[in-house]
């Protein structure tokens, strides 16, 4: 029988928007996998996700399972017969488990004996057969974190489901899931068509969308949203604002769309323009509109998913809804302005920020302190770094914040620029919260960055010395996303910090603010000098340790050829400074792009193996006298005459100059390792050539471990 296409259609009670099309990918890429297991063989998935189904078409799949070709090895001929070569147990059990007769099992000769064999073929079953098997098997696997059960079966799934369609070409696959008969018949629109509609593989998408007014392809609905959206804008003179998230939810919520422009009054355009937006598009999931000046209109679209008789209907009634919306936003905006910012600081104490680290006020006071101390390397003003971190969280005890929790910042910039504070510090309110996520914009202003770091490092201190960390794909408090921002702003903005140094002064901080919540209130954190821990400090090791390992997630991004074992062999090093890892990163990559490196890179595995292994006191310094083989003194001479060149480049931090000068080392590194016995029977010769070595590998080192390295 010739493959054919296969439909398998799953019809629902509208189901979560925002897990659509992760579920959608998932069950593709679990009937795939299934079917390849099975050994069906097929061509293209193409998966089809409406808010009430979800379906798969796989294309050319096979009639039947490929047979399969079965090998067995049994138990060795010593034990399958007696000494009177009659069989025994172990010999009639092999043979009955492979389903033929003893004598029809083959013999296999290998180096530790003969064994039985068998080898035979297992003709493959119908794929009828073995679809509603695999089929199930891709269901269970989705990515549901709670599945619900209705009626009275024992069902379980995301949502109700109504309908099953299974098909392999015409034929209707014979099972049941759910408790539901599978069929050909699939339903249309809620509205326009809720009636039975029979589809095979091929008509499936095109008999959906012209008797049934469903779009079933996700991709083509999504299209067709920004399409009538953006038609539909132009038509008012303007832009829609389309981010992709909203256009996802809306293709999640809807099978028929269709675009209504609506307005609002326009005295609500006196408002913050985030407020309006985040009323419109994030509370009720319409698009806002641009002039063609960039300036915010009082127009905006929705996307219907009924194409109405009466559009003015459906325009007024959204209307109706986004007006006591906007309404109740500037309710909130008038009351804020009542009180300043700097008025309602005090209040922070009553907020806790978490149990053991205490109140709101308390983290404030402790990131005043890191960002006034952070100034210095960010070049900000130290009185604005403090001022703004003091004001840093006073809009989350606002209205608005309250009723718009994303725009925290974002109104602590326009309350605080209405009280008329510096205009750097409302920027820096905004800015604290930069990078949101991954290739968001960095601070635009010296203390923007110091709060943005402030912040970060006692969020990341304060939750580790409180012993929550992360763990596993547990990240509760954000803690892999303030790593990772904490290393943009140092890195890309090219600031210098002592990292080390700074985990140390804001760990101080947090105990002393943890001690004070027990009771012991000897120790209270009011400026920028604190107590430095012990480098051992177990905690502090910890924190360093996490953020330098999300290094590996940014160069990843950043720069996949540093990600490996460059990174490694720089973090090895353990740097203080992020941005100083960076520099050394990228004179690691182009050293060992020189003609040089592969050999210095063995030269330095080898070197590290046998001081690893020395049983000696290796000398700080090399003894002249003991140098004997031409190939040892040759050696010594070309490396001190470029020592002190190359530590005053490392000092200077032009790792990339000092290790292009090493690299001329190679000719006497070569000729050393290929003439002299380094572990030479003379104690003090042996000592001495160790210790030539130690030199070598101490420059080296001073970028990265070059034993880290893959040859």
């Amino acid at each position: 029988m010739r493959a054919r296409d296969f439909l398998v259609e799953i019809g629902t009670e509208e189901l979560p928007p925002g897990s659509l099309a992760a579920l959608s990918a998932a069950f593709a890429e679990g009937l795939g996998s299934a079917l390849t297991g099975a050994s069906l063989t097929h061509g293209d998935i193409e998966p089809f996700a409406t808010p009430r189904r979800l379906a798969l078409v796989v294309k050319r799949l096979a009639a039947r399972q490929a047979d399969q070709k079965i090998a067995r090895k049994g138990p060795p001929v010593t034990a399958a017969f007696d000494t009177n070569g009659q069989p025994t147990r172990a010999a009639l059990a092999f043979a009955e488990s492979c389903g033929v007769h003893l004598d029809q099992l083959g013999r296999v000769e290998e180096p530790k004996g003969v064994f039985l064999h068998y080898s035979g073929v297992k003709p493959g079953l119908p794929a009828a057969e073995v679809l509603p098997g695999l089929v199930q098997q891709a269901l269970d696997r989705l990515p549901i974190a709670r599945r619900m059960r209705w009626g009275a079966g024992e069902a379980e799934f995301v949502r109700p489901v109504h309908w099953v369609v299974m098909l392999h070409g015409q034929q209707v696959i014979d099972c049941a899931l759910f408790g539901i008969q599978a069929s050909d018949r699939s339903r249309g629109h809620r509205f326009h068509a809720p009636g039975e509609i029979k589809v095979t593989p091929t008509t499936y998408e095109g008999r959906l969308e012209s008797v049934g007014k469903v779009v079933a392809s996700a991709a083509r609905r999504r299209k067709l949203i920004l399409d009538g959206v953006s038609s539909l804008a132009a038509e008012l003179g303007g832009t829609a604002l389309l981010p992709g998230d909203l256009l996802d939810e809306v293709t999640a919520l809807v099978e028929w769309p269709v675009p209504v422009a609506g307005r609002f009054e326009e005295s609500f355009l006196r408002l913050p323009e985030e407020v309006v937006i985040a009323t419109v598009r994030d509370h009720q999931r319409y698009f806002p509109v641009r002039d063609a000046d960039g300036r915010l209109t009082s127009r905006f679209i929705t996307v219907s998913n009924i194409e109405s008789r009466d559009t003015a209907q459906v325009r007024a009634g959204n209307e109706r809804v986004v007006r006591p919306r906007l309404s109740d936003a500037a309710f909130f905006w008038d009351s804020d302005l009542k009180r300043s910012l700097a008025e309602r600081r005090e209040e922070l104490a009553a907020v806790t920020y978490h149990r053991k680290l205490g109140s709101q006020l308390q983290r404030t006071r402790r990131v005043e302190a890191l960002a006034e101390q952070l100034a210095a390397a960010t070049g900000a003003d130290p009185a604005v770094a403090r001022r703004a971190a003091e004001l840093a969280k006073c809009d989350l005890l606002t209205a608005m914040v309250g009723e718009f929790p994303e725009l925290q910042g974002t109104m602590g910039r326009y309350y605080a620029a209405a009280a008329g504070e510096a205009p750097e510090v409302a920027s820096a309110l905004e800015e604290q919260y930069l990078p949101r996520f991954a290739g968001d914009r960095l601070p635009a202003t010296p203390a923007g960055s110091s709060l943005a770091l402030a912040d970060r490092l006692d969020t990341l201190v304060g939750i580790f010395a409180a012993g929550e960390k992360p763990t596993g794909t547990k990240d509760p408090y954000g803690l892999r996303r303030a790593a990772l921002g904490l290393l943009r702003i140092l890195i890309e903005q090219r600031i210098e910090v002592d990292l080390v140094s700074l985990i140390d002064t804001a760990l101080s901080a947090v105990r002393a603010d943890m001690r004070l919540g027990e009771g012991t209130a000897d120790i209270v954190v009011t400026t920028g000098t604190f107590r430095a821990l012990p480098e051992t400090d177990p905690v502090a090791a910890e924190v360093y340790d996490y953020v330098m390992e999300r290094l590996r997630g940014y160069y990843v991004e950043a720069a996949p050829a540093l990600s490996g074992d460059l990174l490694d062999a720089v973090l090895a090093r353990r740097p203080g400074s992020p941005l100083d890892l960076d520099t050394r990163l990228h004179a690691l990559s182009a050293f060992v792009a020189l003609p040089e490196a592969a050999s210095l890179t063995a030269a330095n595995k080898r070197i590290a193996n046998l001081l690893r292994k020395a049983d000696d006191d290796i000398p700080p310094r090399v003894d002249a006298s003991l140098l004997e083989d031409p190939a040892e003194r040759a050696l010594a001479i070309a490396l001190e005459g470029l020592r002190p060149e190359v530590e005053a480049l490392l000092e200077a931090r032009s790792y990339d100059a000092a290790l292009r000068r090493l690299a001329s080392l190679r000719p006497a590194v070569d000729a050393f390792f290929d003439g002299v016995m380094v572990m030479a029977d003379s104690t003090a010769v042996r000592r001495n050539r160790l210790g030539l070595l130690a030199i070598i590998e101490r420059l080296f080192v001073r970028v990265g471990d070059l034993s880290r390295l893959q040859a």
